[in-house]
């Protein structure tokens, strides 16, 4: 009897199998998992770029453009290199969508360009990017037979409150930097922390710190905005936010309803310094004799920002001897602050620029007389030099009344995020930006 060879294939299989212990059973394909709408949108790109890829051009190269002061967005398309009439049919295409005559100096696009090889002809456009809105984004594709296609992408977002704890390593503001703390989030909680605590000398490794804030997010995670620091606890000392009735802004109060807020915060560096001189008699380390040493010397890093330890208005700021490049601003109660040996100033610091406590008004240097970069400072009360380090002020209010009542609701808020980890809600989108239009037709 004659047997046919595939059946000899698979009695053979069938044999291997029941040898191995193991049933023969089909093959089974496993169901793919649902794709959300921007991986299917991030897909989509990639076919139309690969079928829109004419023959005899290189593979997509990624261009990012800028619009120049007087320039069009036509002409601007034209810089990547493609013909003159392929950069008007992009501009039409995208005109659709939203006025390109409007655009601005300054707005930015990603293009894909292929060159021809051999270096023969001139580029194609296979694709535009250009983001309308923190979570809405233009794009402008080759469809299969080689014609442009205009797509508005919108990423789902999601509006999340953190709770963020750790454990100081070295600096409490890079350490809460490093954890996922966003930059303003990280600043508020040291300006908050430094009216409590020498941040130099109290701050220890392993201080364990709890952040609470808001944040906004898309859908791959990426951070389109923050709604500031709700909560902060470092060594058993916590703040929550809260603006009583009548104020401009929200202010930060303890447990009890009082105000956290002193009337000068203890240091003007708010991160990663030392106490490298204090108040009183020493050996100058550039004259090498005896000499009054008439306020605290900050070593930091070159660059390392110097906040107001209080509202005031500055006297002046210029360049001032052996002091080199020297800030003074007048405070309350006849006291004045100096800071000498500055990189450079913040932005609009000029005399008769009124400040608010915590804000940058310069930065750490080593300019005239300095062996190195610090901050000299200085405090004056009526006109005399005073140390520092011994400056007492009042602290801030209690609430009361109607205000502590709003207050406790909302510390009893914070503590139920507190309690929970957390929280997400989705955010409903709304304009995505200036000049963008209805698509037509």
């Amino acid at each position: 009897m004659r047997i046919a060879p595939h059946a000899l294939t698979a009695v053979a299989a069938i044999s291997v199998a029941l040898l191995a212990g193991r049933v023969y059973q089909p093959a089974k394909a496993e169901e793919a998992p649902p794709l959300t709408q921007n991986q299917i949108a991030v897909l989509a790109d990639q076919a139309f770029a690969a079928a829109g890829m004419p023959a005899g051009l290189t593979t997509p190269e990624a261009i990012p453009v800028q619009i120049r002061r007087g320039e069009t967005f036509e002409q601007a398309v034209r810089r990547t290199g493609i013909a003159p009439e392929e950069a008007s049919a992009v501009a039409a295409t995208l005109s659709n969508a939203m006025d390109v005559n409007a655009m601005r100096a300054g707005q930015r696009f990603e293009t894909a360009i292929s060159q021809p090889r051999g270096g023969r002809g001139e580029a194609r456009l296979i694709g535009l990017t250009m983001r309308t809105g923190p979570a809405t984004q233009l794009t402008v594709s080759r469809s299969f037979d080689g014609a442009l296609r205009l797509r508005a992408l919108e990423e789902k977002v999601t509006h999340e409150t953190v709770v963020l704890t750790g454990k100081v390593e070295g600096s409490l503001t890079r350490t809460a930097r490093r954890e996922g703390a966003p930059a303003d989030v990280a600043r508020a909680a040291g300006r908050l922390f430094s009216h409590r605590f020498d941040m130099d000398r109290d701050i220890r490794a392993n201080d364990e710190f709890t952040y609470v804030f808001g944040r906004t997010v898309t859908e791959n995670g990426r951070t389109i905005g923050t709604d500031g620091l709700l909560y902060a606890e470092l060594k058993g000392v916590a703040f929550y936010r809260f603006q009583p009735e009548g104020a401009r802004e929200p202010q930060y109060f303890d447990a009890t309803g009082k105000n956290t807020r002193s009337a000068f915060m203890r240091t003007p560096l708010e991160r990663g310094f030392r106490v490298s001189s204090s108040f009183g008699f020493r050996r100058h380390p550039i004259a090498g004799y005896r000499k009054m040493h008439q306020g605290i010397d900050f070593a930091a890093g070159s660059g390392t920002p110097v906040v107001a330890p209080a509202d005031g208005v500055v006297v002046e700021a210029r360049r001032w001897g052996g002091y080199g490049n020297w800030l003074r601003i007048r405070h309350s109660n006849g006291l004045e602050t100096g800071y000498g040996h500055l990189s450079r100033y913040a932005s609009g610091m000029r005399a008769g620029q009124r400040v608010r406590q915590g804000q940058i008004v310069a930065y750490v240097g080593s300019t005239g007389a300095s062996t190195g970069p610090h901050l000299h400072y200085e405090i004056w009360r009526r006109g005399q030099r005073i140390n520092p380090a011994g400056v007492r002020t009042t602290e801030g209010t209690v609430l009361a009344g109607a205000d502590l009542a709003a207050f406790k609701a909302e510390k009893a808020r914070i503590d139920r995020i507190r309690a929970a980890g957390g929280e997400r809600r989705p955010v409903v989108q709304r304009a995505a930006v200036e000049g963008l239009r209805p698509a037509q037709g």
